[in-house]
């Protein structure tokens, strides 16, 4: 997930009557026939934004797939991240249109279940991609990179590093907010249980007792966030010498402050996301190592999913021994390290994002 922020807004009439009216000119219909342009089937996308180079890429992928399945894809997003209401109003409007399916990146995992119980008594196919539902059941099927997997992949990344230069850790943690959601629990506690730090309760951020911790703050998944995080955790301990970062804006921002500091060339930088940026980041030097996921697969594979469901009734199925599929996560750093699989900055550059 590019994670951002996840607080709640309110969609403005006029925002909804948008979305209505975007709706209709895709093709939603309102008649319930399952059918949109030529008569094919229609299966919705539904992002947390439409701006963030990650949900640029899930609707790319989404495209692709929806011309190679013969189905008629209608595209709705929120005006910000935790724009709840206006999922809730796309989820009506593919229940009115009569879409066989849909996809949706949840920008509230819990307020949106009601919406997504609805759906699914209608008979919709409903895929959660990135983001799980809250309980993850809500969905029939949730398509993500493994978020724990992706910390840990940095977080074994920083501890083979730390040990090679024999230096003793003092970790920043940037997560994204005081909310607990999932993705930011789970990057969160992979990483520190990659870098072999007891979590405790790994379904909590801040519990470890670890010396090594310097402290917790939070960015909104965004380089202002990123910034002030940084600067907060270098006032309360200056020794700061390694940053876990919830994504790849928060470590940009992260960084400026370190560099503002004088300490950009001593302290080592971590995240997760896999963007364009991010990786041109990795090049520079910003940041050590990044774990990549890949929106685009986990749009065409649902939009995959869907089409099948809508010719036979066949529902996907998980990833063998997880309870959702798998779409990966690559580690990228051009500081390789003995026993930690990665790929360098140029393959990164080939499969990026945004």
């Amino acid at each position: 997930m590019p994670y951002m922020t996840t607080f709640r807004g309110r969609l403005a009439t006029g925002a909804v009557l948008a979305l209505t009216l975007a709706a209709a000119a895709c093709g939603g219909s309102g008649s319930g026939s399952g059918s949109g342009s030529g008569g094919k089937p229609i299966v919705g996308l539904i992002t947390k934004t439409d701006t963030n180079p990650f949900f640029v890429k899930m609707k790319e992928g989404a495209q692709q797939a929806a011309a190679q399945q013969g189905v008629d894809l209608q595209t709705f997003a929120g005006k910000q991240d935790g724009d709840n209401e206006a999922q809730v109003q796309a989820i009506e409007n593919l229940i009115s249109a009569g879409a066989k399916g849909f996809l949706i990146t949840p920008s509230d995992s819990k307020a949106i279940v009601p919406s997504i119980d609805k759906a699914r008594q209608a008979g919709l196919l409903v895929i959660a991609l990135d983001t799980p539902t809250d309980p993850a059941n809500a969905v029939d099927a949730t398509f993500a990179t493994d978020n724990y997997q992706a910390g840990k992949l940095i977080g074994e990344w920083a501890k083979a590093k730390f040990a090679k230069e024999n230096k003793q850790a003092k970790i920043a943690m940037l997560d994204l907010n005081a909310n607990g959601v999932s993705v930011d629990v789970k990057r969160d506690q992979g990483f520190l249980e990659g870098f072999g730090i007891d979590v405790k309760d790994n379904t909590k951020i801040g519990d470890e007792s670890d010396p090594r911790i310097a402290g917790h703050d939070v960015t909104n998944g965004a380089e202002d966030g990123g910034r002030t995080a940084m600067e907060n955790l270098l006032q309360k301990d200056p020794t700061i010498n390694l940053v876990y970062t919830i994504n790849e804006p928060a470590a940009a921002g992260a960084y400026q402050a370190l560099k503002s500091a004088g300490k950009d060339k001593t302290v080592t930088i971590v995240s997760i996301d896999g963007g364009c940026p991010g990786v041109d980041n990795v090049a520079k030097g910003v940041i050590g190592a990044t774990s990549m996921q890949f929106p685009l697969k986990m749009a065409s594979l649902g939009v995959e999913s869907i089409a099948k469901f809508a010719k036979d009734g066949t529902k996907p199925t998980a990833t063998g021994g997880k309870d959702f599929v798998d779409t990966g996560v690559q580690l990228i750093t051009d500081q390789p390290q003995t026993g930690v699989d990665a790929k360098d900055s140029s393959w990164g550059k080939q499969n990026c994002w945004g």
